[in-house]
């Protein structure tokens, strides 16, 4: 069975008001002085200093990466609190904010070569690793989860505000995000060769420092033998975070099998694909969508119905069928976080309300920590 882990990022706030706070160096010392992570790397720094992330383990059973979401949330949470904050699972912050690039000289000359648009970036994302067995098998993954990527932000939306308005949109963090040159969609590559190919001259261009800026929708990982799926919005709910890993690592599945028979690509453009994203953006899971199979609009349900459809035979393998069912039953009766950012909103009245009930969420399913 394909192990699975997630990155996710989180923002820290202020208890009482909800804004961003640039304590993420604060946090790190603490989690470093206690000896949290140091075995897995688990706490890691952001381009912005607002912001905190950590890895998983890579596991294979969903209800262990359940555990594992719950468990560095609480401790995420508990190391912000010594540096009088707490953390919030938002992929954009509701209240207005003016970020603070963390220290470093990576850091810096990303903040330089990129001004506002890396100024802009506190944006905050969830990915999820699979592990694959090849470069070549990875790259045959890329290719065939396309279309169906945009399904993914939608229903991981959680970043319906920005900058104390309202975007109009379920996933603006997204819309941020593909403001990177090197982000989006790609072409089919065909071959692991073709892609690192294309990664090297894209690098060659200088516009990028490294292979490390290489922001494809999905990407073989740099230091792991896995693909990275890079659409999502950090989720507020756990549960939406295990649901998308299990569709995701359905989804690879689904194409390493496809590649195995000799199934092609499906052969769409990457124009068809970008207008596939902003519709997955703005929609979320409640307006429509652009339907992976056609390329036509359909209802948001339909379209994730589609989805269950395409990985079932994936997930009954990996016995994951019946909490995806029923996981995506939930998502629709409960909302995404933009959904629930605006119900929260309209019962206010008050953005900081939203940000303190989200923060509060975020860690809701976790244990107590001594």
């Amino acid at each position: 069975m394909r192990s699975v882990g997630v990155e996710e990022e989180l923002l820290l706030i202020g208890s009482e008001s909800g804004e961003p706070l640039s304590v993420s160096g604060a946090v790190l010392a603490e989690a470093e002085r206690h000896g949290v992570g140091e075995e897995e790397g688990t706490f890691e720094t952001e381009l912005m200093r607002e912001q905190l992330e950590f890895s998983t383990k890579p596991v294979t059973e969903m209800g262990e990466l359940a555990e594992e979401i719950v468990r560095w949330r609480s401790e995420a949470a508990r190391h912000a609190a010594k540096a009088g904050a707490e953390v919030a699972a938002l992929a954009t912050s509701p209240l207005p904010v003016l970020p603070s690039t963390s220290p470093g000289e990576r850091y810096r000359w990303v903040a330089e070569r990129f001004g506002l648009t890396a100024q802009e970036q506190l944006t905050s994302g969830c990915h999820v690793h699979v592990g694959v067995d090849s470069d070549e098998e990875g790259v045959a993954v890329i290719d065939r989860i396309r279309p169906w990527l945009p399904v993914l932000t939608a229903i991981s939306g959680n970043s319906s505000f920005w900058q104390g308005q309202d975007s109009g949109y379920g996933s603006y963090r997204s819309r941020v995000w593909n403001r990177w040159p090197s982000a989006g969609p790609t072409e089919i590559f065909g071959s692991a060769d073709r892609y690192h190919e294309q990664v090297s001259a894209m690098v060659a261009t200088g516009v990028l420092r490294d292979k490390g800026m290489i922001y494809f929708d999905a990407r073989l990982a740099a230091n792991y033998p896995t693909v990275e799926i890079r659409v999502a919005d950090v989720c507020l709910e756990p549960s939406t975070t295990v649901l998308l890993a299990s569709l995701v690592r359905g989804l690879v599945e689904t194409a390493a099998r496809a590649w195995e028979a000799g199934e092609p690509p499906a052969r769409i453009g990457v124009g068809l694909l970008r207008l596939a994203s902003w519709r997955a953006a703005r929609s979320g899971i409640d307006g429509p969508l652009v339907h992976p199979a056609t390329m036509l609009e359909a209802p948001a349900r339909d379209v994730v119905d589609a989805l269950f459809e395409h990985v079932r035979e994936a997930l009954e393998d990996h016995g994951d069928a019946t909490a995806v069912r029923r996981g995506i039953e939930e998502l629709f009766a409960r909302g995404n976080g933009a959904r629930v950012q605006r119900e929260l909103l309209r019962a206010t009245g008050d953005l900081g309300a939203v940000v303190r009930e989200c923060a509060r969420i975020t860690t809701s399913s976790a244990p107590t920590t001594t």
